[in-house]
């Protein structure tokens, strides 16, 4: 089971870490949140079915990691974080620091709607129906969705790089 269970983490993990870098951020939260998407597979193991079965991993992987993300975003939205002095400003992320993850804070800072269809459809492989039954929402919105978000993104990084 080990051998299998590996393949399936080195098969399905960089999707899982790109759905929940996409929806946390690139901190620990993600990775976090990662682990316990495994975590929960490997609980699960012995009723997924075989690889070549005809439950779709990577969906139902995706699935739950949606779910860690949703439950860590509220479990941080609870937690008070006392700071000894409030700064005058927040301190801007460098482009350079831990690999150019300014990316996955970008695709994070977007409206939920057109995050999830982003991170779903473009970092989690699904189909844009695959994805409507993932947020509760229809094939046409997610396009629409996951198009607009591209678009933001691209608006958002061209203001960066000063082509605007």
């Amino acid at each position: 089971m080990q051998t299998r269970f590996d393949a399936f983490v080195r098969e399905h993990g960089p999707t899982v870490l790109r759905v929940c870098r996409s929806l946390l951020g690139s901190g620990a939260d993600a990775e976090d949140a990662w682990s316990e998407t495994f975590l929960a597979a490997l609980r699960a193991w012995d009723t997924l079915g075989s690889p070549s079965g005809t439950v779709n991993h990577q969906a139902w992987l995706v699935r739950v990691a949606k779910n860690k993300c949703v439950d860590t975003a509220r479990q941080t939205a609870r937690r008070p974080s006392p700071v000894a002095d409030v700064p005058e400003r927040l301190a801007q992320a460098s482009s350079t620091d831990a690999g150019g993850h300014e990316i996955w804070e970008q695709v994070a800072a977007l409206p939920e709607k057109q995050r999830l269809a982003v991170a779903l459809h473009y970092f989690g492989g699904l189909s844009h129906v695959e994805t409507a039954e993932l947020t509760g929402s229809t094939p046409p919105a997610v396009r629409r969705a996951s198009a607009d978000g591209v678009a933001a993104l691209r608006l958002s990084l061209a203001r960066e790089e000063g082509t605007t």
